[in-house]
């Protein structure tokens, strides 16, 4: 399971199998990664985790609560839907859509990601 800590709030995530997963997995477990997300089109926030990670990429629609790797080096949460070709990384378990959206707020954001195996 992996922790996103924005604001106060613990937002977790289960990931999925795949390359991506494995190696981000690997990423996290060196270290907590702390992030400086921007907002990007009232729909998401990203940041690059800097480094490239395996691309597993589909045509695919977010959902809230998606976590994407686009490019294969950022790192995205969806609050709004967006097609594109993109890995799945996971998907927000504790939290509804309208609770999401008020975590994350308006504009950019601090996320610290941690792993818990």
């Amino acid at each position: 399971m992996l922790n996103m800590e924005v604001n106060g709030q613990n937002i977790h995530i289960t990931l999925y199998e795949n390359s991506s997963t494995q190696e981000f997995k690997k990423l996290l477990e060196e270290g907590t990664l702390t992030l400086e997300m921007k907002d990007y089109a009232h729909m998401e926030k990203f940041a690059s985790i800097g480094r490239n990670l395996p691309r597993n990429d589909r045509w695919v629609t977010t959902r809230p609560g998606d976590l994407i790797l686009s490019e294969g080096n950022l790192l995205v949460i969806y609050y709004a839907p967006n097609t594109w070709n993109f890995t799945r990384l996971g998907k927000v378990e504790n939290l509804s859509e309208d609770e999401l959206k008020n975590v994350l707020g308006k504009g950019n954001i601090k996320a610290t990601l941690t792993w818990c195996a």
